[in-house]
Protein backbone atom coordinates (compact mmCIF):
# COMPACT_ATOMS: atom_id res chain seq x y z
CA UNK A 1 0.00 0.00 0.00
CA UNK A 2 0.98 2.92 -1.08
CA UNK A 3 -0.77 6.67 -0.70
CA UNK A 4 0.99 10.53 -1.34
CA UNK A 5 -1.55 12.11 -0.22
CA UNK A 6 0.08 13.62 2.85
CA UNK A 7 3.14 15.45 1.42
CA UNK A 8 5.19 15.61 -2.03
CA UNK A 9 7.33 12.83 -2.66
CA UNK A 10 9.42 14.88 -4.89
CA UNK A 11 10.92 16.24 -1.83
CA UNK A 12 14.65 15.33 -1.62
CA UNK A 13 16.17 13.99 1.77
CA UNK A 14 17.65 17.36 3.76
CA UNK A 15 21.20 17.79 4.10
CA UNK A 16 22.32 19.56 7.00
CA UNK A 17 23.55 23.48 6.52
CA UNK A 18 27.09 24.27 7.93
CA UNK A 19 27.64 23.82 11.59
CA UNK A 20 23.80 22.46 12.12
CA UNK A 21 24.08 19.76 14.97
CA UNK A 22 22.14 16.81 15.49
CA UNK A 23 18.22 17.59 15.67
CA UNK A 24 15.46 16.35 18.57
CA UNK A 25 14.51 14.17 15.54
CA UNK A 26 17.55 12.71 15.15
CA UNK A 27 18.08 11.91 18.57
CA UNK A 28 14.94 10.91 18.86
CA UNK A 29 16.14 8.09 15.90
CA UNK A 30 19.10 7.60 17.74
CA UNK A 31 17.29 6.53 21.09
CA UNK A 32 15.16 4.29 19.48
CA UNK A 33 17.30 2.49 17.02
CA UNK A 34 20.88 1.15 18.09
CA UNK A 35 24.23 0.04 16.84
CA UNK A 36 26.70 -2.68 17.60
CA UNK A 37 28.85 -1.78 20.69
CA UNK A 38 31.94 -2.24 18.96
CA UNK A 39 33.73 -4.50 21.71
CA UNK A 40 31.39 -7.15 20.70
CA UNK A 41 33.11 -7.14 17.76
CA UNK A 42 35.10 -10.01 19.37
CA UNK A 43 31.70 -12.49 19.05
CA UNK A 44 31.83 -14.70 15.94
CA UNK A 45 28.06 -14.32 15.96
CA UNK A 46 26.30 -11.27 17.66
CA UNK A 47 24.39 -11.76 20.87
CA UNK A 48 20.66 -10.92 19.83
CA UNK A 49 20.26 -7.92 22.21
CA UNK A 50 23.35 -6.53 20.36
CA UNK A 51 23.04 -6.62 16.83
CA UNK A 52 21.80 -3.50 15.10
CA UNK A 53 18.62 -2.83 14.54
CA UNK A 54 17.23 -0.03 12.37
CA UNK A 55 13.26 0.23 12.80
CA UNK A 56 11.48 2.52 9.78
CA UNK A 57 8.07 3.16 11.62
CA UNK A 58 6.54 0.87 14.48
CA UNK A 59 7.25 -2.82 15.15
CA UNK A 60 4.16 -4.40 14.08
CA UNK A 61 2.47 -6.74 17.02
CA UNK A 62 1.90 -10.08 16.32
CA UNK A 63 0.65 -12.12 19.15
CA UNK A 64 2.10 -15.32 20.22
CA UNK A 65 -1.03 -16.43 21.03
CA UNK A 66 -2.62 -16.01 17.79
CA UNK A 67 0.08 -16.96 15.99
CA UNK A 68 -1.17 -19.47 14.41
CA UNK A 69 -3.48 -17.38 12.35
CA UNK A 70 -0.09 -15.40 10.73
CA UNK A 71 0.27 -16.12 6.57
CA UNK A 72 1.94 -15.34 4.14
CA UNK A 73 0.67 -14.57 1.00
CA UNK A 74 2.42 -15.59 -2.61
CA UNK A 75 0.55 -13.83 -5.31
CA UNK A 76 0.69 -11.84 -8.71
CA UNK A 77 2.35 -13.49 -11.43
CA UNK A 78 2.24 -17.19 -10.13
CA UNK A 79 0.88 -20.56 -11.40
CA UNK A 80 -0.20 -21.46 -8.06
CA UNK A 81 -1.26 -18.74 -5.28
CA UNK A 82 0.04 -19.33 -2.01
CA UNK A 83 -1.10 -18.85 1.77
CA UNK A 84 1.22 -20.10 4.21
CA UNK A 85 1.12 -21.00 7.66
CA UNK A 86 4.47 -20.52 9.71
CA UNK A 87 3.89 -23.89 10.53
CA UNK A 88 3.67 -24.79 7.23
CA UNK A 89 6.83 -22.42 6.70
CA UNK A 90 8.75 -25.24 9.17
CA UNK A 91 7.65 -28.22 7.62
CA UNK A 92 9.78 -27.56 4.36
CA UNK A 93 13.01 -28.48 3.96
CA UNK A 94 15.07 -25.66 6.28
CA UNK A 95 18.55 -24.33 5.95
CA UNK A 96 20.86 -21.63 8.80
CA UNK A 97 23.31 -19.33 6.91
CA UNK A 98 25.49 -17.34 9.37
CA UNK A 99 25.00 -13.68 7.56
CA UNK A 100 26.40 -10.32 8.59
CA UNK A 101 23.94 -7.75 7.86
CA UNK A 102 24.76 -3.89 7.51
CA UNK A 103 22.86 -0.61 7.23
CA UNK A 104 23.12 0.81 3.99
CA UNK A 105 23.17 4.17 6.05
CA UNK A 106 25.98 3.61 8.28
CA UNK A 107 29.03 6.40 8.95
CA UNK A 108 26.51 8.73 7.77
CA UNK A 109 27.31 10.96 10.87
CA UNK A 110 30.86 11.32 10.11
CA UNK A 111 29.95 13.06 6.71
CA UNK A 112 30.72 16.69 6.10
CA UNK A 113 28.06 18.28 4.46
CA UNK A 114 25.84 16.08 7.23
CA UNK A 115 22.63 13.79 5.61
CA UNK A 116 19.94 14.47 8.16
CA UNK A 117 18.45 10.89 9.02
CA UNK A 118 19.36 7.98 11.23
CA UNK A 119 22.39 9.61 12.66
CA UNK A 120 24.86 6.24 12.23
CA UNK A 121 28.76 6.63 12.89
CA UNK A 122 30.23 3.02 12.34
CA UNK A 123 28.00 0.63 14.70
CA UNK A 124 25.13 -0.60 12.41
CA UNK A 125 26.19 -3.81 12.00
CA UNK A 126 25.77 -7.39 13.20
CA UNK A 127 25.86 -11.21 12.09
CA UNK A 128 23.57 -13.97 13.19
CA UNK A 129 22.55 -17.29 12.21
CA UNK A 130 19.19 -17.25 10.40
CA UNK A 131 17.16 -20.40 10.12
CA UNK A 132 14.58 -20.66 7.52
CA UNK A 133 13.60 -22.26 3.85
CA UNK A 134 14.95 -20.75 0.72
CA UNK A 135 13.05 -18.25 -1.37
CA UNK A 136 13.21 -20.51 -4.00
CA UNK A 137 11.73 -23.48 -2.58
CA UNK A 138 8.80 -21.45 -1.89
CA UNK A 139 8.62 -19.59 -5.34
CA UNK A 140 8.43 -23.37 -6.95
CA UNK A 141 5.87 -24.05 -5.37
CA UNK A 142 3.89 -21.07 -6.51
CA UNK A 143 5.12 -22.17 -9.85
CA UNK A 144 7.92 -19.83 -10.48
CA UNK A 145 10.38 -21.47 -12.46
CA UNK A 146 12.79 -18.93 -13.45
CA UNK A 147 13.22 -17.74 -9.57
CA UNK A 148 15.47 -21.02 -9.49
CA UNK A 149 16.91 -21.29 -13.16
CA UNK A 150 16.80 -18.15 -15.23
CA UNK A 151 14.97 -19.72 -17.63
CA UNK A 152 11.62 -17.90 -19.26
CA UNK A 153 8.75 -18.28 -17.21
CA UNK A 154 5.54 -18.38 -19.23
CA UNK A 155 4.11 -15.75 -16.50
CA UNK A 156 6.47 -13.06 -17.48
CA UNK A 157 7.61 -12.31 -14.04
CA UNK A 158 10.23 -10.17 -13.78
CA UNK A 159 10.31 -9.26 -10.07
CA UNK A 160 9.39 -10.46 -6.54
CA UNK A 161 8.26 -7.65 -4.37
CA UNK A 162 7.89 -8.17 -0.35
CA UNK A 163 5.98 -6.33 1.83
CA UNK A 164 6.01 -5.95 5.62
CA UNK A 165 3.73 -5.22 8.32
CA UNK A 166 4.96 -2.07 9.17
CA UNK A 167 3.42 0.91 8.71
CA UNK A 168 3.73 4.65 8.10
CA UNK A 169 4.96 7.73 6.32
CA UNK A 170 8.24 8.89 5.03
CA UNK A 171 8.30 12.38 2.93
CA UNK A 172 4.41 12.41 2.74
CA UNK A 173 3.67 9.04 1.54
CA UNK A 174 2.20 6.92 3.27
CA UNK A 175 3.03 3.10 3.22
CA UNK A 176 3.92 -0.27 4.28
CA UNK A 177 7.40 -0.79 4.16
CA UNK A 178 8.28 -2.55 0.45
CA UNK A 179 11.12 -3.52 -1.48
CA UNK A 180 11.97 -5.92 -4.48
CA UNK A 181 14.70 -8.20 -5.97
CA UNK A 182 15.07 -9.59 -9.15
CA UNK A 183 14.45 -12.76 -10.43
CA UNK A 184 15.99 -15.36 -10.92
CA UNK A 185 16.82 -14.63 -7.05
CA UNK A 186 20.46 -15.91 -5.83
CA UNK A 187 19.74 -19.54 -3.89
CA UNK A 188 21.11 -17.50 -0.53
CA UNK A 189 17.52 -15.78 0.02
CA UNK A 190 15.99 -16.68 3.51
CA UNK A 191 12.62 -16.56 4.42
CA UNK A 192 13.75 -16.62 8.02
CA UNK A 193 11.68 -17.48 11.14
CA UNK A 194 14.62 -17.96 13.48
CA UNK A 195 17.55 -16.22 14.82
CA UNK A 196 20.27 -17.79 16.35
CA UNK A 197 18.67 -20.57 16.94
CA UNK A 198 15.37 -19.05 18.79
CA UNK A 199 12.62 -17.27 17.43
CA UNK A 200 12.84 -13.98 16.03
CA UNK A 201 12.84 -10.92 18.14
CA UNK A 202 10.03 -8.40 17.88
CA UNK A 203 13.03 -6.00 16.66
CA UNK A 204 14.24 -8.46 14.28
CA UNK A 205 10.96 -9.48 12.15
CA UNK A 206 9.27 -11.88 13.92
CA UNK A 207 7.61 -14.31 13.13
CA UNK A 208 9.47 -14.06 9.18
CA UNK A 209 11.40 -11.64 7.50
CA UNK A 210 13.54 -12.19 4.57
CA UNK A 211 17.29 -12.50 4.66
CA UNK A 212 19.32 -11.26 1.37
CA UNK A 213 23.38 -11.84 2.28
CA UNK A 214 25.50 -9.65 0.63
CA UNK A 215 23.24 -6.81 0.46
CA UNK A 216 22.33 -4.01 2.97
CA UNK A 217 19.87 -3.68 5.61
CA UNK A 218 16.70 -2.12 3.49
CA UNK A 219 16.70 -5.47 1.57
CA UNK A 220 15.83 -7.85 4.02
CA UNK A 221 12.16 -6.78 4.71
CA UNK A 222 11.08 -7.44 8.60
CA UNK A 223 7.61 -8.55 9.52
CA UNK A 224 7.27 -10.25 6.09
CA UNK A 225 3.24 -11.28 5.01
CA UNK A 226 3.40 -10.92 1.38
CA UNK A 227 5.46 -11.47 -1.75
CA UNK A 228 4.21 -10.66 -5.43
CA UNK A 229 5.37 -11.71 -8.45
CA UNK A 230 5.34 -8.89 -10.81
CA UNK A 231 5.92 -8.19 -14.50
CA UNK A 232 7.24 -4.86 -14.53
CA UNK A 233 9.79 -3.36 -12.14
CA UNK A 234 8.76 -2.09 -8.99
CA UNK A 235 8.71 1.64 -8.41
CA UNK A 236 7.61 2.04 -5.05
CA UNK A 237 8.75 4.62 -2.73
CA UNK A 238 11.49 2.07 -0.91
CA UNK A 239 12.68 0.96 -4.56
CA UNK A 240 12.84 4.32 -6.95
CA UNK A 241 13.19 7.37 -4.06
CA UNK A 242 14.68 5.85 -0.98
CA UNK A 243 18.04 3.94 -1.16
CA UNK A 244 19.62 5.65 -4.04
CA UNK A 245 22.58 6.61 -4.66
CA UNK A 246 22.06 10.64 -5.35
CA UNK A 247 24.94 13.84 -5.69
CA UNK A 248 22.08 16.13 -5.88
CA UNK A 249 18.34 17.07 -5.63
CA UNK A 250 17.04 16.49 -9.30
CA UNK A 251 19.53 12.80 -9.48
CA UNK A 252 17.68 9.80 -10.05
CA UNK A 253 20.66 7.89 -8.47
CA UNK A 254 21.61 4.41 -8.72
CA UNK A 255 20.06 1.47 -6.68
CA UNK A 256 21.54 0.75 -3.21
CA UNK A 257 22.42 -2.91 -3.52
CA UNK A 258 25.43 -4.93 -2.13
CA UNK A 259 27.55 -4.26 1.02
CA UNK A 260 30.69 -2.36 0.09
CA UNK A 261 33.70 -3.94 2.19
CA UNK A 262 34.99 -2.53 5.85
CA UNK A 263 36.91 -3.47 8.18
CA UNK A 264 35.95 -2.69 12.24
CA UNK A 265 38.98 -2.87 14.80
CA UNK A 266 37.76 -4.00 18.05
CA UNK A 267 39.01 -1.07 20.86
CA UNK A 268 41.89 -2.04 22.24
CA UNK A 269 42.79 -0.83 26.16
CA UNK A 270 39.92 0.80 28.05
CA UNK A 271 37.72 3.94 27.00
CA UNK A 272 37.23 7.45 28.31
CA UNK A 273 33.69 7.59 29.04
CA UNK A 274 32.78 10.92 26.97
CA UNK A 275 35.25 10.63 24.84
CA UNK A 276 35.59 6.99 24.04
CA UNK A 277 39.51 7.32 23.62
CA UNK A 278 40.90 4.52 23.97
CA UNK A 279 43.84 4.37 26.75
CA UNK A 280 46.49 1.55 26.31
CA UNK A 281 49.91 1.07 27.70
CA UNK A 282 53.30 1.37 26.08
CA UNK A 283 54.47 -2.32 24.47
CA UNK A 284 53.17 -4.91 22.36
CA UNK A 285 49.14 -4.34 21.98
CA UNK A 286 46.73 -7.12 20.20
CA UNK A 287 44.68 -5.16 17.74
CA UNK A 288 42.17 -7.44 16.31
CA UNK A 289 38.41 -6.94 14.53
CA UNK A 290 36.36 -8.02 11.62
CA UNK A 291 36.09 -7.76 8.45
CA UNK A 292 33.41 -8.28 5.56
CA UNK A 293 31.73 -7.37 1.81
CA UNK A 294 28.99 -8.06 -0.06
CA UNK A 295 31.24 -8.79 -2.98
CA UNK A 296 33.16 -11.61 -2.05
CA UNK A 297 35.76 -12.94 0.65
CA UNK A 298 37.93 -10.11 2.13
CA UNK A 299 41.46 -11.18 1.20
CA UNK A 300 43.21 -7.82 3.09
CA UNK A 301 43.26 -6.14 6.19
CA UNK A 302 45.33 -3.13 6.22
CA UNK A 303 46.58 -1.33 9.77
CA UNK A 304 47.78 2.30 10.37
CA UNK A 305 48.64 3.53 13.72
CA UNK A 306 49.96 7.14 12.14
CA UNK A 307 46.51 7.79 10.36
CA UNK A 308 47.29 6.27 7.37
CA UNK A 309 50.81 7.23 6.36
CA UNK A 310 51.64 4.06 6.13
CA UNK A 311 50.12 0.90 6.76
CA UNK A 312 51.03 -3.16 7.82
CA UNK A 313 49.10 -5.89 6.57
CA UNK A 314 47.01 -7.87 9.32
CA UNK A 315 46.66 -11.86 9.05
CA UNK A 316 43.08 -12.21 7.84
CA UNK A 317 41.21 -15.54 8.85
CA UNK A 318 40.05 -17.19 6.13
CA UNK A 319 36.05 -16.80 5.16
CA UNK A 320 35.81 -21.04 5.64
CA UNK A 321 32.02 -22.58 5.67
CA UNK A 322 30.31 -19.45 6.39
CA UNK A 323 30.31 -17.38 2.85
CA UNK A 324 28.23 -14.43 3.79
CA UNK A 325 30.02 -14.24 7.71
CA UNK A 326 32.51 -11.69 8.42
CA UNK A 327 35.74 -12.62 8.89
CA UNK A 328 38.20 -12.30 11.61
CA UNK A 329 41.51 -10.16 11.41
CA UNK A 330 44.41 -9.57 13.69
CA UNK A 331 48.03 -7.89 13.75
CA UNK A 332 50.49 -6.69 16.85
CA UNK A 333 51.36 -3.25 17.18
CA UNK A 334 53.78 -1.90 19.49
CA UNK A 335 52.40 0.86 21.27
CA UNK A 336 54.87 4.29 22.24
CA UNK A 337 53.68 7.12 24.63
CA UNK A 338 51.52 9.59 22.98
CA UNK A 339 48.30 10.03 21.18
CA UNK A 340 48.05 7.69 17.97
CA UNK A 341 45.16 7.11 15.38
CA UNK A 342 44.75 3.62 14.71
CA UNK A 343 43.17 3.10 11.29
CA UNK A 344 41.77 -0.13 9.40
CA UNK A 345 40.83 -0.29 5.83
CA UNK A 346 39.68 -3.97 4.16
CA UNK A 347 40.28 -4.88 0.70
CA UNK A 348 37.76 -7.85 -1.38
CA UNK A 349 38.67 -10.47 -3.77
CA UNK A 350 37.01 -8.11 -6.57
CA UNK A 351 39.61 -5.76 -5.67
CA UNK A 352 36.90 -3.04 -3.79
CA UNK A 353 39.30 -1.11 -1.05
CA UNK A 354 38.51 1.15 1.47
CA UNK A 355 38.57 4.95 1.05
CA UNK A 356 40.38 7.07 3.17
CA UNK A 357 38.33 10.25 1.90
CA UNK A 358 34.48 10.04 2.39
CA UNK A 359 32.91 9.12 -0.34
CA UNK A 360 29.52 11.12 -0.08
CA UNK A 361 25.66 11.20 -1.06
CA UNK A 362 22.54 12.58 -0.30
CA UNK A 363 21.42 9.92 1.44
CA UNK A 364 24.96 9.14 3.62
CA UNK A 365 24.88 5.59 1.60
CA UNK A 366 27.68 3.03 1.05
CA UNK A 367 29.99 5.18 2.91
CA UNK A 368 32.79 2.67 3.99
CA UNK A 369 35.07 5.49 4.80
CA UNK A 370 38.05 4.06 7.37
CA UNK A 371 37.43 3.46 11.04
CA UNK A 372 39.36 5.79 12.99
CA UNK A 373 40.20 4.80 16.80
CA UNK A 374 42.27 7.98 18.86
CA UNK A 375 44.91 6.10 21.20
CA UNK A 376 46.39 7.97 24.27
CA UNK A 377 49.14 5.39 25.30
CA UNK A 378 50.83 6.04 28.65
Amino acid sequence: MERTSLGDVSTPGRVAAAGEGISEEELALAARNHGLPLEALRYDVTPLGLHYVLVHYDIPVVDTVGADAWRLSVGGRVRTPLELSLAELRALPAVTQRVTMECAGNGRARLSPRPVSQPWLVEAVGTADWTGVPLRTVLAEAGVENAADGADDADGAVEAVFTGADHGVERGVEQDYRRSLPLPVDADVLLAYAMNGGPLPPQHGYPLRLVVPGWYGMAHVKWLRAIELTDTPFTGFQQAVAYRIRQSPDDPGEPVTRIAPRALLIPPGFPDFMSRVRVVRPGPVELEGRAWSGYGPVTRVEVSADDGRSWTDAEVAPRGPHRWGWQAWHTTWTATAGRHTLTVRATDADGHTQPLEQPWNRGGFENNLVQRVPVLCR
